[in-house]
């Protein structure tokens, strides 16, 4: 396609989002100038999203990186010289040899997630290329680890409802995420079921988008969704409204869970989640007496001390009233039904120390600060850790270090990237060939190149490959193409859902459907070790959690009931969602989205907002010991008292008023804590106070205490 300098050519959009778009992508002299749905897509349907409706103007963004440069100033100072692809690859090798000789291999570190969401360019060549040099492993664990987990204790397999089964929902559930700004397809659906009669409710923090198109909203506490899971379990076995022939055919400690539910009375629980009595139980009721029933569970109440077990707790609800063999069932992430061959992607066998260490990505700062043996080469790519890691001033500070080597391989200039002493331009995805699969829908898609790369840039797979080459990797793993990948990546025996996918039907099809039918007996072979959904989890019980599922208070907030017990000196909920312009920080630096989101802002409940004497407009600044964030108050209700939103990840980079361009990070605020599951991060577990914005620069983080 590249050939052919203009015409409309079909694309993938390369996003971390659940729908992976079908796209036409319009050209005209070698140049994209517009980028629309492509209509013939079973999934998306031709529809597509703000975002990826401007991706021209990211890609051709002035602002490109356009050819290798290394610093020639201080770290942060962005200031680079430019160098040749041959001094570039010339420098990490050396520098990553002598680094392994000296220190250790397990001394450098990569970086990444998933800014492109195709599988060779994020999770191919490049785990080849560091399993070969050594390197310690990267726990990818900033999104969704601790909700999959939890949900897998709970079902096993990680797949749930298909999308067009929620078109017959006659009750959808959003639990705890914001779709209509991160799932459009869904949402559509979504109303799709309601025209046919379905009710619509949305149990979150904050009345996002979402939450303002329900036929009923539920405000709770941050951290309470499995009280009130439990709340709603206690009126379903209470009331009789359970599927008890469902229970004994297809799940394990239903009985144990009855008499455990009993101490989750919907008293309590409305002290706990701030939901009142008489919505729990109209709640239930509802859930109860409603068929068929959907539950979308979001990412947001995973992002907390208890992330994982509220979403197990969440995830039990469809076998209590049988919805799984009732047309209903819940979603999580479908991810699972297009599980590739990851040893022929990734290639481990290439490693020589397979025990190496492994960081987790959620404790970056710790592993540039104060981690042992040291981190002294980092390679970052797919990833802006200086705007989305926890604890942000702490990881700029180990970004600062002299004695660590720093590599980006980055489209733009980003916060993260003025702290490398090496800084790579990378292609965008529609200069690539790669390969996608979506934790939505059922379809594999192909992308292969439109346009010639921008620049100098190369992709992900072809410079690991270089590297590979300049480190004297002499395997064959370092010089297949693309389509031997492809191929290897899609002949994965142990997944069935896979059969007839081939590359030669995607060059010729652009995307072929999952084969669906193994999912038609998929509860007779569940994945957990007894076979069946585990109400009762013996795995939980042997890692010191709770086997049922349990509701924790959070180690970093509050709820109802212990909201007057704890003195401290952030009294306020801190929750940090996406905004509907950006995709983490991606978008943040491109005029368009930035003018439609116009600036950060921080929503705080009237009666917070008059104990403080802020008014609606006012700069201020949500602060605690690990950092401080300036921005604009808007004083609202669209939150329960006791908790603000700030929604959005901004770039440090942008223009601040009064002083404030230095503290513009949203993450300054948040813990690098680890949820009590897979791993995952803890963002929305965060207190903070507010205060009238401050002149004088932020203090260095300290210890953080209650």
């Amino acid at each position: 396609m590249t050939e052919r300098p203009s015409g409309v050519f079909p694309a993938v959009c390369p996003l971390d989002c659940p729908d992976t778009c079908g796209l036409l992508l319009h050209k005209e002299e070698g140049k994209i100038v517009k980028v629309t749905g492509n209509p013939d897509h079973p999934a998306t349907k031709g529809a597509i999203c703000n975002k990826v409706r401007h991706m021209a103007e990211k890609v051709h963004h002035p602002d490109r990186l356009l050819y290798p440069m290394k610093r020639s100033g201080p770290k942060g100072s962005g200031r680079f010289v430019r160098i040749s692809w041959k001094e570039a690859l010339a420098e990490i090798a050396e520098k990553f040899r002598r680094l392994s000789a000296e220190h250790g291999s397990d001394s450098i570190l990569p970086y990444s997630f998933y800014g492109n969401m195709g599988a060779l360019n994020a999770e191919g060549m490049d785990r080849r290329f560091f399993g070969k040099l050594g390197a310690s492993k990267l726990a990818y664990t900033i999104c969704n680890s601790a909700g999959n987990t939890g949900w897998k204790y709970t079902m096993g397999f990680g797949g749930g409802s298909s999308p067009e089964d929620t078109l017959n929902a006659k009750l959808f559930i959003v639990w705890g995420g914001n779709i209509v700004s991160t799932s459009m397809h869904q949402a559509v659906l979504m109303e799709q079921a309601r025209k046919n009669g379905a009710k619509i409710v949305v149990i979150d923090v904050h009345k996002n988008l979402t939450g303002r198109r329900a036929d009923w909203f539920i405000p709770l506490y941050p951290g309470t969704d499995t009280a009130l899971a439990l709340g709603m379990m206690n009126v379903l076995f209470e009331r009789g409204l359970t599927d008890d022939e469902f229970l004994r055919a297809y799940t394990v400690g239903h009985e144990e869970l009855r008499e455990h539910a009993k101490a989750y009375t919907p008293e309590r629980v409305s002290r706990i989640t701030g939901v009142p009595v008489d919505d729990i139980i109209r709640l239930a009721m509802m859930y109860g007496e409603t068929s068929p029933s959907h539950i979308h569970i979001g990412n947001g109440l995973q992002h907390h001390d208890n992330g994982g077990m509220a979403v197990r707790t969440v995830s039990c609800l469809p076998a209590l009233t049988g919805q799984w063999t009732r047309g209903g069932g819940a979603f999580k992430s479908n991810g699972s039904y297009a599980s590739l061959n990851d040893d022929a992607l990734t290639r481990p066998d290439l490693r020589p120390n397979p025990g190496v260490r492994t960081i987790n990505m959620n404790k970056l700062a710790d592993a540039l600060l104060t981690t042992e043996p040291k981190v002294r080469g980092l390679f970052v790519f797919g990833s802006n850790p200086a705007v989305v890691a926890p604890e942000s001033d702490r990881v700029r500070e180990g970004l600062e270090r002299e004695d660590l080597f720093t590599v980006v391989h980055e489209l733009f200039l980003t916060d993260t990237a003025k702290y490398a002493d090496i800084v790579l331009p990378a292609t965008s995805s529609f200069e690539n060939t790669d390969l996608y699969t979506s934790y939505w829908h059922h379809y594999v898609q192909l992308q292969e190149p439109v346009i010639e790369p921008v620049g100098e840039s190369k992709s992900n797979f072809e410079l690991f490959g270089l590297l590979a080459q300049a480190m004297g990797f002499e395997d064959e793993a370092f010089r297949e193409p693309a389509a031997t990948v492809v191929r290897a990546a899609l002949d994965n025996p142990d997944n069935p859902y896979l059969k007839g996918v081939t590359l030669e039907r995607l060059q010729a099809e652009r995307f072929v459907e999952l084969d669906m039918s193994p999912k038609a007996d998929y509860l007779q072979r569940l994945t957990t070790p007894s076979g069946k959904i585990e109400l009762y989890s013996q795995q939980l019980q042997a890692l010191g959690l709770p086997p049922l599922p349990t509701y924790m208070p959070l180690e970093e907030g509050f709820d109802g009931e212990n909201r007057e017990h704890k003195h401290t000196a952030y009294p306020l909920m801190f929750v940090s969602p996406p905004n509907h312009n950006f995709l983490n920080s991606t978008f943040a630096n491109v005029e368009k989205h930035q003018s439609m989101e116009k600036e950060p802002t921080l929503q705080i409940h009237p009666h917070d907002a008059e104990a403080r004497g802020i008014e609606d407009g006012q700069l201020v600044e949500a602060y605690n010991a690990r950092g401080v964030y300036a921005l604009k108050a808007v004083v609202t209700d669209l939150m329960l008292p006791g908790t603000v939103v700030s929604q959005g990840l901004w770039w440090n980079t942008n223009p601040g008023e009064n002083g404030t361009n230095k503290r513009r990070l949203a993450n300054a605020l948040t813990s690098s804590r680890i949820a009590d599951m897979g791993g995952g991060a803890t963002f929305f577990s965060t207190t903070v106070e507010v205060r009238h914005a401050q002149k004088a620069e932020t203090p260095k983080p300290k210890s953080f205490s209650l």
